[in-house]
């Protein structure tokens, strides 16, 4: 168990970066929902669903694959040079491409006049790509707290300067608030620009990483050497796929939401308009994925630290029980406490009409994270091809569903398309794992919590009493009940092996 605390513990200090930070940055959904309607937030949903599949691509896997190659061969700084190298020339080539042809490329994506907007996003993704390997080797040196740090410092300034554009400087401008200042933020502030600062301030927040990490940079000497980065690109390139096909199964809605919509399908809404409040009450599905991003941070390096131990299998069987209760504890607290959750992030009224995707979203996110989790037996075993195989299944079947079922059920076929390709993909890599790599998950405990959580989500959804502190009582009472029934079922479970150990 004190090696689950380990774990535990690790996974909270990235979590600091992933959790405490997202938490930070959500914060900008109720003033970017107070400021701008569905139709003009919907542009930052389409184009930042675009800059997921392009992280993907200009990382191809390389992270992944220096974790690999500098565990097994101990040559960390070869192999984060080679990394780095690899990573800074390509990202510079594919960014500067699209800054050069940045109108064309707006024009295509049906934002005629906004390649400024893409030009930004070319150097965000850019950035974002060269520091993924010093943040690498911060989280295979074990320094969670200079990497919780840097990703910290990211959020808040990313979320100070859009209240400092859209709220401070916009408020000025407008004349609500000092506004003798007028004259001084007009040369800063221009409304014309309006969603764009939520670009900017990304943009700006990002290039900070280069102060943050300055020290990985410092250490970092330009290196080529094809035959000791081959290798690595041939590790590397079933990750890019598998990230592809992965990210395609989390992004391909929105990308196709606007194409596939018939026209009118909502009353009195453009399709612009049910893409903004779809992408908008999708983020409510954040927390799950926050606490997944924050478990891959920290398990990642731990799993390949333990891979050789006698009793590996069951300390991963155990890590997997302990994540999925963590995340029925999130899909129960969130989605039964939506009613709350809505009135904090979601300002304008009409943001509300696609609240009811949210727990189909909780959940797939859920299945998408037991399935990050089971993926490190292909990764351990270096049949990385399976995992390639494995997303590919899963992004077709998110293609064909959203084709299908967008056209039918709207923005709810998009969550039920994504609910269904991470169950997919979730059986075939445990169906996998128990024939290359076997290792005792505790099912039993799994579909329990699951299906308990579940349950008292439908419970939560009929009694919705007019009044609002009543309700509150009752969602509070479900989840803490929930809480207590793992509580006294784990510490039974834990007093009855100790007995059971005793006795042998």
């Amino acid at each position: 168990m004190s090696v689950i605390k380990k774990l535990a513990g690790e996974t909270a200090l990235y979590g600091i970066s992933s959790i405490l930070g997202r938490l930070l940055n959500y914060a900008l959904v109720p003033l970017h929902t107070a400021i701008f309607l569905p139709g003009q937030l919907e542009i930052t949903i389409h184009l930042y669903a675009w800059v997921a599949l392009l992280n993907v691509l200009y990382t191809y896997g390389m992270e992944t694959a220096f974790f690999r190659f500098s565990s097994k061969h101990k040559g960390g700084k070869i192999y984060y040079n080679l990394a780095l190298t690899s990573i800074v020339v390509s990202s510079l080539l594919f960014s500067g491409v699209a800054v050069v042809f940045s109108s064309s490329l707006a024009s295509a994506l049906g934002y005629p006049g906004k390649g400024l907007y893409v030009s930004w996003l070319a150097i965000i993704i850019a950035i974002d790509a060269i520091v993924a390997i010093p943040f690498a080797q911060l989280r295979l040196e074990k320094k969670a707290r200079q990497f919780a740090t840097a990703r910290v410092v990211n959020i808040v300034l990313n979320v100070f300067l859009n209240v400092f554009f859209l709220y401070f400087c916009k408020g000025i401008y407008e004349g609500k608030f000092l506004a003798e200042l007028k004259p001084i933020i007009s040369l800063i502030y221009s409304p014309a620009l309006g969603v764009g600062y939520i670009f900017l301030a990304n943009l700006i927040a990002n290039a900070a990483f280069f102060p943050l990490l300055w020290k990985q940079f410092t250490d970092f000497r330009f290196q080529f050497d094809w035959h000791q980065l081959k290798p690595m690109w041939v590790y590397g390139y079933p990750i890019l796929i598998m990230g592809l096909a992965g990210t395609v199964n989390l992004m391909v809605d929105r990308v196709m939401f606007k194409g596939l919509l018939p026209e009118g399908f909502y009353p009195g809404r453009t399709a612009g308009e049910a893409l903004g409040i779809y992408g908008n009450c999708y983020k409510l599905s954040i927390f799950m994925s926050l606490v997944i991003q924050a478990f891959r941070y920290a398990a990642e390096p731990f799993f390949f630290s333990k891979a050789e131990e006698k009793n590996a299998p069951a300390t991963f069987a155990n890590v997997m029980k302990w994540f999925i209760i963590a995340c029925a504890v999130i899909w129960l607290g969130v989605s039964a406490n939506l009613d709350i959750l809505k009135l904090i992030f979601l300002r304008k009224q009409i943001y509300w009409e696609g609240l009811s995707v949210v727990p189909i979203l909780l959940l797939g996110n859920l299945c998408l994270g037991v399935y990050y989790n089971l993926s490190i037996w292909f990764k351990l075993s270096d049949k990385t091809g399976y995992g390639t195989l494995i997303t590919a299944v899963g992004a077709f079947v998110a293609i064909v569903g959203n084709v299908l079922l967008i056209p039918v059920l709207g923005y709810m076929g998009c969550a039920l398309t994504f609910l269904v390709s991470c169950f997919v993909m979730m059986t075939l890599c445990y169906l996998l794992g128990q024939k290359y790599y076997p290792i005792p998950y505790d099912m039993k405990s799994a579909v329990g919590y699951v299906g308990s959580a579940g349950l008292l989500i439908w419970l939560s959804w009929q009694f919705q009493p007019a009044n609002q502190y009543v309700a509150t009582a009752i969602h509070f009472l479900i989840c803490g009940t929930f809480l207590l029934a793992i509580f006294l079922l784990e510490r039974r479970t834990k007093r009855d092996s100790l007995i059971g150990a005793k006795h042998s």
